[in-house]
Formats: structure tokens, sequence, C-alpha cells
């Protein structure tokens, strides 16, 4: 992978890593569009540590608020009933489903996943359910409102983004919706419960890297940058437009998107593997 590539993909990943649009499916569909070699799964879990390290800079006193309270719980009952305490174990739990559904599904996430054709059914399934539950679902409940059963169901919607195209931010809040979290809340914590299982997975793929994977260290690190800095740009405009907007501009994107994917691929002029496995 040139380094123009990791450019532009970690550019990709930054813009669409927290915009309930994809970014696996941004990055694969790009470079098959392109006629570029997939980047690859562990590219993309890489690449990600970037905009979780954007997380965490702009959740800063959330995460430190979580972090030190939990931690102090352990040894201080008196601090076990707080709310910070309490997101601790639920961020941890709720990290579980996804760690162990990716473990098994690794050789399916590396592959057949990554088919165009099942990116784009899912772009556009998942994008009409967000955009059903985001006009239907009640909007009252914020994160002092978590409990261990909220919690651990953010976490099963969560292993939805196993699948490029679902959209982890998408999928969890989805998820955060139904249960009645206001919009700034559930992206909030779809957010931080990414923290675990993202850092995890990025972690586990830098094995992978410079093996047969396509992208190399120089391309990967490259691309992880970019994706830092545009992915906290993006995240902060994102929670300031969702305190007054709907997801719906999100959902007619996520349409258009995979109605445009599933054409190009009938009509000959994308391979749905477009790509996958060359390195």
């Amino acid at each position: 992978m040139s380094i123009f590539e990791a450019v532009v993909l970690g550019l990709i990943q930054g813009l669409t890593e927290f915009l309930p649009v994809s970014s696996s499916a941004h990055l694969r569909v790009f470079a098959a569009f392109f006629q570029w070699p997939d980047p690859g799964a562990a590219f993309t879990a890489v690449s990600q540590i970037g905009t979780e390290l954007a997380v965490v800079v702009y959740f800063r006193k959330r995460i430190w608020a979580v972090t030190s309270t939990w931690s102090r719980s352990l040894v201080d009952r008196d601090l076990r009933g707080d709310i910070n305490a309490r997101m601790g174990w639920y961020i941890i739990l709720a990290t579980i489903p996804i760690g162990v559904l990716g473990l098994l599904l690794e050789d399916q996430i590396d592959s057949t996943f990554r088919d165009l054709r099942l990116i784009a059914l899912t772009l556009i399934v998942f994008g009409l359910i967000l955009g059903a539950v985001d006009h239907f679902a009640r909007r009252e409940r914020e994160l002092e409102d978590l409990t261990l059963g909220r919690g651990i169901a953010f976490g099963l919607f969560q292993t939805l983004a196993l699948i490029p195209g679902v959209s982890r931010s998408g999928a969890t809040i989805t998820g955060g919706r139904l249960l009645g979290f206001t919009r700034p809340a559930a992206a909030e914590f779809a957010f931080l419960i990414a923290l675990p299982a993202v850092f995890a997975s990025g972690l586990y793929k830098m094995l992978d890297i410079g093996g047969g994977e396509y992208a190399g260290w120089g391309a990967t690190i490259v691309g992880t940058i970019v994706a830092f800095v545009v992915g906290y740009v993006v995240i902060a405009w994102l929670m300031r437009f969702i305190s007054t907007h709907s997801f719906m501009p999100f959902v007619y994107y996520r349409v258009a998107l995979g109605v445009l994917i599933l054409v190009l691929v009938f009509s000959g002029v994308l391979d749905p593997q477009g790509g996958a496995g060359v390195g």
C-alpha cells in the first residue's frame, strides 16, 4: 500500500468511524471502486485505534471519571453506587459479547463478510432500521439511567458491527434509542463501549501487519494518524449535530450508497470480491 492510499483510507476512516454509516464498508468499497486491493481487516482494525484515541481525547473528562471512580470503588464500598463506578462495570461487560464473537467469526470477518453484496444489503437494511427506531423511540433516558441489563443490551447490539456495512456506532446507537436513551446519551455510551473492543482488536490484528496483508507498517501508521486527526473533528461535530437533529440524513445516505453498490456490482462495474485477498 502506498502512502497516498494510506492517507486517503485514513481520511475515510476518520470521516466515517463515528457517523452511523460504517467505516469498514467505506474502506472496502472505496478500495474496490478505485481497483485498489482490499486494505484488509488488519488495516481496518489498526487504523480504528486512531479514531478511538480521538474518543479518549474528546471524552477525557468522562473517561477519567469512570476509570478513577471504578478503580477506587474496588476498595471503597461507598462509591459502588456512583454512576461512573457502575459504568466501568457496564463497559467491561458490554465488551464481552463482541470479543467472543469476534474470535469465533474471525475467518468470516476476514473473508465472507467483506463481499460487496452483503455490505450493500447491510447498509440498506440497518439504515432503515436506524431511521425507524430513531423516529419512534422514546427520548428520555440519560447516562445516569444506565443499568446492568441496559449496558449488556448495548453490548449485544455492538456485536452486529462485526459485519461491514452495519456500522458499530449505528448498531449501538440504534440499540440505545430502542432502550429509550436520548441521541447524545446513546452516542456517548456507544463510543465508550467501543474503546475496549477496538483497542483489543487493533492490538490483536497488529500481528498480521507486514505479513500477507496488503498494508505494511508504514502505511498503517500513516493511516492511523490521519484517522485520529480527522476523527476528532468529526466526533466533535456529530455530538453537536445530534443534539438538535435526527439521524435521517445518514439513513438516506446509507440507502443511496447501498443501492449504488448493488447497481455497480450487478452491472459488472464492481467485482463483489473486488481485490479481496490481494496483497
